[in-house]
């Protein structure tokens, strides 16, 4: 058991403290935001995460997981010490690192033992050299401490299976305290531990996303062929992802990727690289392959319907990805705009991002349900793909549209059954 101060408690930081804390640990989890303190502190999340809701109230009451506002307090009586805190883009797409440079400075004028200090927030690489250079220069005193790169691979909507069920677990240090330290913060999980110098897991973490990124736009390139030849992406994707050295993973077509990672990450890396003088140029494109597939699914609305102008169209699924309210760089709020710029008239609604999309989207009717959504409409719109949309009585969405038109852009329904129902029905590289 070990004492933990986790900093930042949004989607990583709030899943890492109640996770470690489930494992045993006494974590304190700190934020400036006293709203957010204040919510946690009554055993209620801010954020959608399925089973956190579950651990918080778990561990608060068993006095392993407590919130607090002061990080002096947290750092003093912790041992390791996870930054969680956010790293946005900025306008030229590097990462900006300021609210890790503030809690560096933080630890750095309130730390009287040895701390462990941890990187859990996606940096780039050699963020981990500067952080030490921060706590070196502002120390009073001379205290040793370790800082250290321990990257996340977590996603949303599956975050708290992920934590206790990883593919591998990633720690960059400099000493043998250090990964000892790491061995036994996760030796419940008797996961497969990668130990590696720093600047190695700061990379890995950045590689892995790109990759990931990459696939996405590969196979979304590869079902626009099969629009124009009339091929079944699904049964290309299904060809290529049986040989083991390719996978399935990430060869699923539709309207790209979004989230506060694949977007914000594959930017960061390209900054880097160009920094470094290696630029990376396949990942521009990988990026430019992404925003084309949402002018796309436009456009497929378009032609199926003749205009946009005057139009409504029910969307169903606002969030990046299903059982997430994560809005951040979600693809329904670029499609939802250029429809509205056509002039379409937008009915939408998602199962649990309706109070994070109302703060993003103007001039748009939020439903109740997707019935509601689908009521009246022009034609139906799939832009995000929770369960319970796969799981609709057809047959009641059908009389409700004024035209039984259905364009799936997470390729949700077999074409050959929707065709059957007497759909018009289009999806993404699936004739």
């Amino acid at each position: 058991m070990r004492n933990i101060c986790v900093v930042g408690t949004g989607y990583v930081g709030l899943v890492t403290g109640a996770c470690l804390s489930e494992l045993g640990h006494i974590v304190t989890c700190v934020d400036k935001d006293k709203t957010k303190i204040a919510l946690l502190k009554k055993n209620k999340i801010p954020i959608y995460e399925p089973g956190l809701l579950e651990l918080v109230v778990k561990n608060s009451k068993a006095k392993r997981l407590s919130f607090t506002t002061s990080l002096k307090d947290a750092i003093k009586k912790s041992e390791i010490i996870f930054i969680a805190v956010g790293t946005p883009p900025n306008p030229d797409g590097s990462a900006n690192l300021s609210f890790v440079q503030s809690v560096a400075k933080e630890i750095a004028l309130n730390m009287t033992s040895y701390k462990l200090i941890v990187n859990k927030s996606t940096v780039p690489v050699e963020t981990g050299e500067w952080v030490e250079q921060i706590i070196k220069r502002l120390l009073r005193k001379n205290i040793h401490f370790d800082v250290a790169s321990n990257p996340e691979f977590l996603r949303e909507g599956s975050a708290v299976y992920d934590t206790f069920n990883p593919d591998r677990i990633v720690i960059g240090v400099q000493s043998k305290r250090a990964e000892q330290l790491f061995h036994e913060i996760y030796a419940p999980l008797k996961a497969n531990i990668v130990v590696t110098d720093i600047k190695s897991a700061e990379l890995i973490k950045h590689a892995s996303n790109s990759f990931l990124a990459t696939k996405i736009s590969f196979i979304n390139s590869i079902a626009n062929i099969c629009d124009k030849v009339g091929a079944d992406v699904s049964k290309v994707a299904q060809g290529m992802g049986l040989d083991k050295r390719i996978g399935m993973s990430f060869l699923n077509a539709g309207i790209g990727f979004g989230g506060f990672c694949f977007p914000k990450d594959t930017e960061a890396f390209l900054w880097i690289s160009k920094k470094v003088g290696a630029e990376f140029k396949l990942l521009k494109e990988v990026n430019n392959i992404n925003e084309k597939q949402k002018e796309l699914i436009v456009k497929k609305v378009e032609d199926t319907l003749s205009t946009l102008k005057g139009k409504t169209i029910g969307v169903l699924g606002l969030a990046f990805k299903p059982n997430t309210d994560d809005m951040r760089f979600a693809p329904s709020v670029d499609i939802i705009n250029m429809l509205k710029t056509h002039k379409a008239k937008i009915q939408a609604f998602d199962p649990a991002a309706m109070n994070r999309a109302k703060k993003l989207l103007k001039g748009i009717k939020f439903c109740n349900n997707a019935y509601e959504a689908a009521k009246g409409a022009d034609c139906l719109l799939i832009v995000t793909d929770w369960q319970e949309f796969g799981e609709l009585d057809l047959n009641k969405i059908k009389k409700l549209l004024k035209h039984p038109i259905i364009i799936d852009g997470r390729n949700i329904y077999e074409p050959t059954n929707m065709k059957k129902l007497g759909f018009t029905y289009k999806s993404i590289g699936r004739p």
